[in-house]
């Protein structure tokens, strides 16, 4: 299965859970997550998918780094499932 598989399946139950996931690009910072997540209630949490069994590229864990240290919950996403188990997550009210 391709990344570009998961990110449609991943935006598509992200959808039906209520929220929005936005295309996340920042212009001059590389290695930003995929996807800002914005869910009923002000929460937002930012997802970097990958295909499976790929891991994130050294500037990808550094953005993911700083956005933890501001606060923010990262999730990385390589499959359906951990999509559902994501959107489970959300439903439990589970944002840190």
């Amino acid at each position: 299965m391709q990344e570009k598989d998961i990110e449609k399946y991943f935006v598509r139950r992200v959808r039906e859970a209520g929220g929005k996931a936005y295309k996340f690009v920042s212009p001059g910072n590389n290695g930003v997550p995929d996807r800002m997540v914005c869910l009923p209630g002000g929460r937002v949490v930012f997802v970097e998918l990958k295909a499976p069994g790929k891991v994130p590229r050294p500037m990808q864990i550094h953005q993911i780094g700083i956005l933890r240290e501001f606060g923010f919950r990262v999730e990385i996403v390589d499959s359906k499932e951990s999509a559902d188990e994501f959107i489970l997550s959300l439903q439990e009210g589970d944002t840190a």
